[in-house]
């Protein structure tokens, strides 16, 4: 069992460590836990990813899933369905915390539209790093990339989205859950 910061941390433990099972809280910094469950998904293909988060919205729930999430549980309800979840989840099933459940079936039977992600994963990291309040040259940093690459990656996000600012960028970035509010 290991404990990570931040979903890089998250990412690089799994890797080591090679675990069934991945909890991920959606909500970490430089990684979110979507990036940190697909960055597992990558290096350690048996391991089974659960989300464990406050998000109830949609956006949050499917661009799980479709990162290829096993488990979505609700922090409000986790104490009760946590362990459920990992059982479910170990044995190959997906598990759903109650109220969760109608989004994915309204997403299937076409009444939600699931948005494709324009972004690769480098400008989603970019976005989610700006989202976060981070300067070109942090950004560069954590990434270790040069400060122009990462203005670069900047101008690309911004004319694939058609966002022209950086307050419109982080509110782009809460809306697909790449961080909260």
């Amino acid at each position: 069992m290991a404990e990570a910061a931040d979903g890089r941390e998250a990412a690089r433990l799994a890797r080591e460590l090679s675990p069934d099972i991945a909890v991920l809280d959606l909500a970490m910094p430089l990684w979110n836990g979507i990036e940190a469950g697909r960055a597992i998904r990558r290096t350690c293909r048996r391991a089974r990813t659960i989300a464990l988060t406050v998000h109830a919205e949609d956006a949050y729930v499917l661009s799980a899933l479709a990162a290829g999430f096993r488990g979505y549980v609700l922090k409000s309800q986790a104490a009760a369905q946590l362990i459920r979840a990992i059982q479910v989840v170990q044995g190959g099933g997906i598990y759903l915390s109650p109220g969760i459940s109608q989004t994915v079936v309204d997403a299937a039977l076409g009444k939600r539209a699931i948005e494709t992600d324009p972004l690769t994963r480098r400008e989603r990291e970019v976005l989610q790093l700006v989202a976060e309040g981070k300067s070109t040259k942090e950004v560069a940093r954590l990434l270790g990339i040069t400060p122009k690459t990462a203005e670069s990656h900047r101008t690309r996000i911004m004319g694939k989205l058609e966002i022209h600012d950086t307050a419109g960028l982080v509110r782009y970035a809460i809306r697909v859950g790449l961080v909260q509010p």
